[in-house]
C-alpha cells in the first residue's frame, strides 16, 4: 500500500512539474508577443486622444512617470505621454484613476492641447456594472466622445453632472459612475495646468533617465 502511494504521489508530482514546466515555456515565448500587442493597443488609444496630425513624435516613446494622489486618484506612478511638434511641446496625455466608481477604481487616460482644449477622454479599465455604468466604454457608448473639444477654464466652475448642475449627461439609472468620471477629468486638468511647464521639462522615459 505505501509503494502505491509512493508511486502515486511521484506521478502527480511529476505530472505537476511537467505542467509548471510547460507554462513557464509557453510564458517566456509569448512575452514578447504579449509586450507588443501591449503597446500597439496603448499606441492605438493615444491616437485617439491625441490625433498623429497634431504631432511628429512617438508618444509611447516619450513618457514620464507621476505620482499625485490628490489629483491622479491614486499613490502609484502614472505615466504621462508628452506630444512634440518639431521638438515642441504641443498636447499632454496623462492616466488618471477614479477611486469613487460604483464598483471600485476607473482608470482614464485624456489628452490637452497647450490651449486647455480637451483632446479627447478613453476608459482603460473598469469594474462597472454591465448594461449601465459600463456605457464608459467606447465600444458600449459613445458618451466619452462628448468630452472631445470642450474648452478647460480650471479657474471657473468644473465639468459636472446634469444631475450637479452642470452639462455633462448621466447615465439613466446609473449617477454615481458618470459622477467619478468627470471628477477624476477635473482633478486630472487641474494636475495638468498646475504643472505643464514641469511636466514638458521632466527629461526621463517613465523612469529611465536618459543617457
Amino acid at each position: 500500500m505505501f509503494n502505491i502511494i509512493t508511486r502515486n504521489g511521484l506521478i502527480l508530482a511529476l505530472f505537476a512539474l511537467c505542467c509548471t514546466g510547460l507554462v513557464a515555456s509557453v510564458n517566456f515565448f509569448t512575452q514578447e508577443r504579449i509586450i507588443e500587442q501591449q503597446r500597439k493597443q496603448l499606441a492605438g488609444v493615444l491616437e485617439q486622444i491625441i490625433p498623429t496630425d497634431l504631432h511628429d513624435n512617438e508618444l509611447t516613446e516619450d513618457c514620464i512617470l507621476v505620482t499625485n494622489k490628490e489629483f491622479l486618484g491614486t499613490d502609484e506612478a502614472l505615466p504621462v505621454y508628452i506630444a512634440k511638434m518639431q521638438q515642441q511641446p504641443v498636447a499632454i496625455a496623462i492616466e488618471a484613476i477614479a477611486p469613487d466608481g460604483y464598483n471600485g477604481d476607473i482608470k482614464i487616460i485624456l489628452g490637452v492641447n497647450n490651449d486647455n482644449e480637451l483632446l479627447g477622454v478613453r476608459t482603460l479599465t473598469h469594474q462597472e456594472t454591465p448594461g449601465l455604468g459600463d456605457k464608459i466604454e467606447l465600444r458600449k457608448s459613445d458618451w466619452v466622445l462628448g468630452f472631445s473639444g470642450l474648452l478647460i477654464d480650471v479657474d471657473a466652475k468644473p465639468f459636472a453632472v446634469k444631475k450637479d448642475g452642470g452639462d455633462i449627461d448621466q447615465f439613466t439609472g446609473a449617477t454615481i459612475t458618470p459622477r467619478a468620471y468627470v471628477k477624476a477629468i477635473n482633478k486630472a486638468l487641474t494636475f495638468v495646468s498646475q504643472n505643464r511647464e514641469t511636466l514638458y521639462n521632466t527629461v526621463n522615459h517613465c523612469g529611465r533617465e536618459h543617457d
